[in-house]
């Protein structure tokens, strides 16, 4: 008997079995068979615990996100393609190039390989496409029962340049607030895909690197201020978020804010407000009112901002409170997430 061995990878019928996780040969042969060929670069293909990585001209940003939505696969995207993209805008959202990406799998015994080969594959075109490689990560198996399947944590490193300086603290009365497009097409995607919920228009997730449409917005030297994607809790919980940081308070326009009609008739038909709905392919701008039209223009050039628009303004107020003109012309509060509108997301 061979004690060198390892049985081929079944990626049709096969499962994740508890010595892919144990460190040994198996392990080894489930790295080098499917992550480090899906991935490959040359700091992955150094072997090591760790990538060393080349200097770099400019400050360092790091950011660490971890990814369990449910279900794993959604119209428009995957966890594997969100794990990618979602970590990449909370970098660019600092105004910082993205360099690098490390990967970490908690994979549940009995996930099926056929699964784990296809989200590692979305992976590996999501971080190609993005010019962004993923160059060190990690594998750990759970014993069945005590997992879901899979979760990933991703980190991303990248480099922001001298003299650009975006923080949720710097929003200043008079400031105009930009969104790049309609709200609420990641979350209601997963939640129809989850609840088999079938529409007269199918709803796609937004998922998306944003980085592209963010160097544009930087390079037109517009005086921006804030940048956010708004994630859970949606463009609501984000403006209220930065609206404490900063100590301001905000004016929406509800008849500036996009929504896709299949959107909207599901949020009617489910009872569910679209400014709470997670989005992964948005970015929310504050910048110089002198300088709104010009950055609306820049963003609308991109093919990931057409249907940019500006939806309010920054007012001084201490109590923080973000408001809203509604179609009607009333005013009413919209407020902080309250409770768990959607769960398992992103």
């Amino acid at each position: 008997m061979n004690i060198n061995y390892i049985r081929p990878l079944d990626f049709k019928n096969g499962r994740i079995e508890m010595q892919h996780g144990s460190g040994g040969r198996v392990t080894a042969h489930l790295i080098n068979e499917l992550f480090a060929k899906a991935f490959d670069n040359p700091y992955l293909a150094e072997g090591n615990d760790g990538a060393v990585l080349p200097p770099v001209s400019g400050r360092l940003v790091m950011s660490t996100d971890s990814h369990v939505v449910s279900p794993l696969f959604f119209a428009g995207g995957d966890i594997g393609s969100l794990s990618v993209h979602g970590t990449i805008n909370d970098v660019a959202m600092m105004g910082a190039v993205p360099l690098y990406l490390s990967a970490a799998f908690i994979l549940e015994e009995g996930f099926l390989l056929s699964d784990l080969k296809r989200i590692v594959e979305s992976m590996a075109h999501a971080a190609q496409e993005a010019g962004v490689p993923i160059v060190t990560g990690d594998t750990k198996v759970v014993e069945q029962g005590k997992g879901d399947g899979i979760f990933i944590t991703t980190t991303a490193v990248g480099m922001v340049r001298d003299g650009i300086t975006l923080s949720g603290n710097l929003a200043q009365a008079g400031d105009k607030i930009l969104l790049s497009g309609p709200v609420g097409d990641h979350g209601m995607a997963v939640l129809s895909q989850r609840e088999n919920l079938s529409f007269d228009a199918p709803i796609v997730s937004d998922t998306a690197a944003l980085h592209g449409l963010v160097s544009a917005m930087l390079d037109s030297g517009a005086g921006l201020r804030v940048l956010r994607d708004p994630t859970r809790g949606g463009v609501a919980t984000t403006l209220n978020e930065i609206a404490q940081q900063s100590g301001v308070g905000m004016l929406l326009n509800e008849a500036a804010i996009a929504i896709n009609k299949p959107v909207e008739a599901a949020c009617e038909f489910l009872g569910l407000d679209p400014l709470y709905v997670a989005n992964e392919g948005k970015l929310i701008a504050i910048c110089a009112p002198e300088d709104a039209v010009r950055l609306l223009a820049v963003m609308r050039a991109h093919p990931l901002a057409r249907d940019a628009a500006i939806i309010g303004e920054v007012l001084a107020d201490s109590h923080g409170f973000v408001q809203m003109i509604t179609r009607l012309g009333g005013r009413r509060i919209v407020d902080w997430l309250a409770g768990e509108q959607l769960p398992r997301i992103c």
